[in-house]
């Protein structure tokens, strides 16, 4: 071997060496150590730190501080805010950490938190059955034909859009009261023959099962640890929110500034929206068009910007009664609204694109590859729209719907006003 060829070698045994699992994840059910694999609690056993909840640290007792360990571990239960404990485990990386998680920690779990921050080279995470198994069951339900959703730590609303007939639904809750308000939000919906079944803490001692209407729920004594089963019947004035976009005009609180229905329709396509992605509705009015686009996908976002305070608050309301809890509202008046707002994917301009520096400020922020959508029904925006198209390109339509009406006892086409629309796709510099 020539001289220095050794120390090359180590060298790149050391580079190549598989990166330490210092973070493990161990999934933890209400039947404690008793339902661990041996990899599990053997993970437990050797960890210096061992986080979890006040609840975790209880079940897994014995694991970290009894007599099979060779020294006690610290445990520390999971503070709050949530993002506290995340900076605490993140603080202790190259140690033996073990953090502890409700049966599976990537589904709605910590450990979808943790591998943001951890390389999946530097943990091992060994899940449990997860609730949303359990409950499955025992309902008998097929896991791979039920939705799963999450009422932990955010709003019941967000159940609405998945409220259609014969569907069936596992929602886990926050607490005690949970399923009470899950119930509620079906009966005020025009859902209230829905079947619902809280499951209590299961898997462990204190597992319990019960099923009533969502009319009329009145089950006491409920367990913090639950979750709720429902079998959708959608009464006869159910309104089951549809899966593609122009919601009926109707179905939205306005004060007659709201996209129409055809027109929205039309818009939604033109806008395009992709999982992942972001939009401004800038002039939201009702909020139809941010609310349409987060309908679309459960990972879509939208912030709506209004100026007028009445219809700020009207934009929140439509959003929580049609199930999009998580649509941001911003008071204000654009361009000024717009500064320190995440770069958006998307744009939808239904108001103020004539005014001095909305539509400039709407193209800068967008991100390279993003859509901008302007509609405009008045001479002087229309103006402002054929420039954009002369100076930039993209697509130039115009948009005309007309309804039949009464006519002298007759029926007849009623046109409304036609619509103007310019959409363009903003290009991607590539470098040289």
């Amino acid at each position: 071997m020539m001289p220095g060829a050794e120390a090359v070698v180590r060298d790149m045994a050391r580079d190549n060496a598989p990166a330490r699992r210092w973070l493990s994840i161990v999934g933890i059910g209400e039947d404690g150590l008793d339902g661990l694999s041996p990899r599990a609690r053997a993970l437990i056993e050797q960890a210096e730190v061992v986080f979890g909840g006040a609840r975790h640290l209880t079940l897994a007792g014995e694991a970290i501080t009894g007599v099979a360990r060779a020294f006690p571990a610290e445990a520390r239960a999971w503070p709050s805010p949530f993002e506290d404990g995340v900076r605490e485990v993140l603080a202790l990386a190259g140690a033996d950490v073990c953090v502890l998680a409700s049966g599976d920690p990537f589904l709605y779990g910590v450990g979808t938190v943790l591998a943001r921050h951890v390389p999946a080279t530097e943990m091992e995470v060994v899940p449990a059955a997860s609730a949303f198994s359990l409950a499955a069951a025992r309902l008998g339900w097929a896991l791979n034909d039920t939705t799963l959703l999450s009422a932990h730590g955010r709003a019941v609303a967000g159940i609405r859009r998945h409220l259609h007939h014969r569907r069936r639904l596992l929602v886990l809750t926050s607490d005690a009261d949970g399923p009470a308000a899950v119930a509620a939000l079906l009966a005020a919906a025009g859902f209230g023959g829905s079947t619902l079944t809280v499951l209590e803490a299961l898997g462990g001692a204190r597992e319990r099962v019960r099923t009533m209407p969502a009319e009329g729920f009145a089950l006491d004594d409920v367990h913090p640890l639950n979750l709720v089963g429902i079998e959708v019947i959608a009464g006869a004035g159910a309104r089951a929110v549809p899966l593609t976009p122009g919601l009926p005009d109707d179905w939205y609180e306005n004060d007659g500034q709201l996209t129409k229905r055809s027109i929205r329709a039309v818009t939604l396509a033109a806008l395009a929206p992709r999982r992942g992605e972001l939009l401004w509705d800038i002039g939201a009015g009702a909020g139809s068009i941010g609310i349409e686009w987060m309908l679309a996908d459960p990972s879509l976002a939208a912030i709506a910007i209004e100026e007028r305070g009445e219809r700020a608050s009207r934009v929140t309301r439509n959003a929580l009664a049609l199930g999009t809890p998580g649509l941001r509202v911003v008071e204000g008046r654009a361009p000024e609204a717009l500064e320190g707002l995440p770069a958006p994917d998307a744009i939808f301009v239904g108001g103020g694109a004539s005014e001095e520096g909305v539509l400039a400020a709407a193209l800068a922020a967008l991100k390279p590859g993003g859509r901008i959508v302007v509609n405009a029904v008045t001479l002087e925006t229309e103006a402002v729209l054929l420039a954009r198209h002369a100076a930039l390109g993209g697509e130039l339509a115009r948009l005309s719907v007309a309804q039949a009406s009464p006519v002298a006892g007759m029926t007849g086409w009623r046109p409304a006003m036609p619509v103007t629309q310019w959409s363009w796709v903003k290009p991607i510099e590539r470098m040289p």
